[in-house]
């Protein structure tokens, strides 16, 4: 089980403080929401700030473009330091090369689904990625309420995983807290991508503990 708390709950004056904190409290990734302005209303990071934190963390960065047209960024990201690079399935008409893309870019590629996105959609790739970020609130923004509907599509991508001897992780993100988060695991999540349950609390190092705890 994999923490990933997401900075975009975090304080954007002070990311390289935020960041460190929780490496120091033990988490194993720092996930980065990118936004454009089109693929969702909002518009957040870009390359240029996964490149500034890099020298700053050994955690894997965990980078979730909800971008249109990811292929027109995936270099910009390779040289930023992304160490995994998860892109929308609605967001490109060459999903399977966008993919093949990044791993030739030697960074771990993941794709992404919506809530309303079936598994069904993205089977043709699972072979090829490491990582299925399963969206478990409408993306956008956070703060959100999870979509326990979810589970399932979580059930189904871990049956497919054992199926076909797919090696792929599960991460879950929008609405996770110490009490959705074991409702993800039990379904066959591995990644636990958490933003304003840590950040939004009065002592963030003590909510990752109690989430982990729950794990």
């Amino acid at each position: 089980m994999k923490i990933s708390p997401s900075i975009l709950s975090a304080d954007f004056a002070n990311l390289k403080e935020d960041v460190t904190l929780m490496e120091k409290a033990g988490a194993e990734y720092i996930h980065i929401d990118v936004m454009d302005g089109q693929f969702v209303s909002s518009i957040t990071f870009g390359a240029n700030v996964v490149q500034a934190l890099r020298p700053h963390t050994k955690m894997v960065m965990d980078v979730h473009l909800m971008i249109e047209n990811p292929e027109n960024q995936l270099v910009n990201f390779s040289k930023a330091g992304a160490d995994i690079l998860m892109v929308h399935a609605e967001a490109t008409k060459h999903l399977y090369a966008v993919l093949q893309e990044i791993k030739r870019l030697k960074m771990k590629p993941g794709v992404v689904i919506n809530p309303g996105t079936p598994v069904s959609f993205i089977e043709p790739v699972l072979g090829i990625v490491d990582q299925v970020l399963v969206m478990t609130v409408n993306p956008g923004f956070g703060g959100q309420k999870f979509l326990p509907d979810m589970l399932e599509k979580i059930t189904e991508l871990k049956n497919i995983r054992e199926e076909k001897n797919y090696s792929f992780d599960i991460e879950v993100d929008g609405g996770i807290t110490d009490k959705t988060a074991p409702m993800c695991a039990k379904a066959g999540a591995d990644v636990f991508v958490a933003g304003s349950y840590l950040y939004n609390s009065e002592d963030p190092v003590e909510s990752l503990r109690v989430l982990r705890e729950s794990l």
